[in-house]
């Protein structure tokens, strides 16, 4: 099988590309544009496998795409490249429009060509994945986790854009029998995530003895997903998952923001502690919350699990060690993928502002 990946040199889509190298037999053609959380030190190591070709382009350049298409001839398409930060979004939604919405259309609309020209046994048997986040279905303070079809309630310029492209995927479905199938994955973790994002943050704020910020009363509920499970979620889809459908992938494992913090802070404690009798625990700073800040993303993953047999292997305790760990091992990634203008400084006030002594 051959795969047109796209996003593949950021955080999921790096960790994705690893999945598939040492466990498919596939071919990836890796496309990213190397913004600010796409980086080649993430996949630097890759660099030489004769079966992962990178190039270098925006998912806008309806050109470029159709030309990977006619030489590549890709049997898949794993639809990764997104702006993801809501704080960035909140500062820069139209990165996100761009992007995600006619970043989107323009993928879809090159594969959508490409795929009425193939023979029917390859139209029967190409796919679309189009990975999306439990974002869209906007905050859900109480009650089950919610199912596919649930109500899109998006309430950040991030989660709007996502909403956005999903139902551009959908309709490409509905309208011209397009085998896409969309993937609404919970809060990943581990390694190779951009610093911006919470668990990463707090590491590196910690191991600098900064204080870690949590927003409001760290009361916000998250589901927490390792990164290795969410990449096999989306190939046990790929393979097995049903043209038009919709797939929840999640952890199973809902923590408050203050508890992940919390849990980070006693994994260091043990791995790399303080001098003197102090803990990472006093580090913990409370700030202003992010503006429309969502209580709880809560989703059901039954049917990915009936589907396909997928579920989640990793515990969050052990997921979140093995992802502690990668960090304290991997500070040159850290200091190299930070070497451009972001500092790990407050985002997402829709100005900017100096960290808070």
């Amino acid at each position: 099988m051959r795969i047109l990946l796209t996003g593949g040199a950021g955080f999921i889509g790096s960790n994705l590309v690893r999945y598939l190298l040492s466990r498919e037999k596939c071919s990836l053609i890796n496309l990213d544009n190397l913004t600010y959380a796409g980086n080649l030190e993430s996949i630097s190591d890759l660099m030489g496998n004769d079966r992962h070709l990178f190039v270098h382009g925006d998912v806008t350049d309806k050109t470029l795409l159709s030309s990977l298409f006619r030489k590549h001839n890709p049997s898949a398409v794993i639809n990764l490249a997104a702006e993801t930060h809501v704080d960035r979004s909140i500062d820069h939604p139209g990165d996100f429009v761009r992007t995600n919405i006619h970043g989107a259309f323009t993928i879809l609309e090159a594969a959508r060509e490409y795929w009425d020209s193939l023979c029917d046994h390859e139209k029967q048997a190409f796919r679309f994945i189009h990975v999306s986040t439990d974002e869209v279905y906007g905050p859900h303070e109480k009650g089950r986790p919610l199912l596919e079809g649930s109500p899109y309630a998006p309430r950040s310029p991030y989660s709007a854009s996502k909403a956005s492209s999903d139902h551009l995927a959908r309709a490409y479905h509905a309208t011209y029998g397009f085998p896409a199938i969309i993937t609404i994955s919970s809060n990943n973790y581990g390694p190779y995530q951009f610093p911006e994002k919470l668990i990463p943050l707090m590491i590196q704020k910690a191991l600098h003895s900064e204080k870690l910020p949590v927003y409001g009363d760290g009361s916000q509920i998250r589901d927490w997903l390792y990164v290795e499970d969410n990449c096999r979620a989306l190939i046990s889809v790929l393979f097995r998952g049903r043209p038009g459908e919709t797939y929840n992938i999640g952890g199973s494992c809902e923590k408050t923001n203050l508890q992940v913090v919390r849990k980070i802070c006693r994994i260091l404690d043990n791995l790399k502690p303080r001098t003197g009798d102090s803990s990472y625990l006093d580090l913990i700073s409370f700030v202003s919350d992010r503006p429309g800040h969502d209580k709880r993303y809560a989703i059901d993953s039954t049917k990915i699990l009936k589907e396909t047999g997928w579920t989640p292997l990793e515990t969050f305790q052990e997921g979140l060690t093995k992802t502690v760990n990668w960090y304290l091992k991997h500070q040159t990634w850290i200091d190299n993928v930070t070497s451009g203008k972001y500092r790990m400084e407050r985002l997402g006030l829709g100005y900017h502002v100096k960290e808070e002594d």
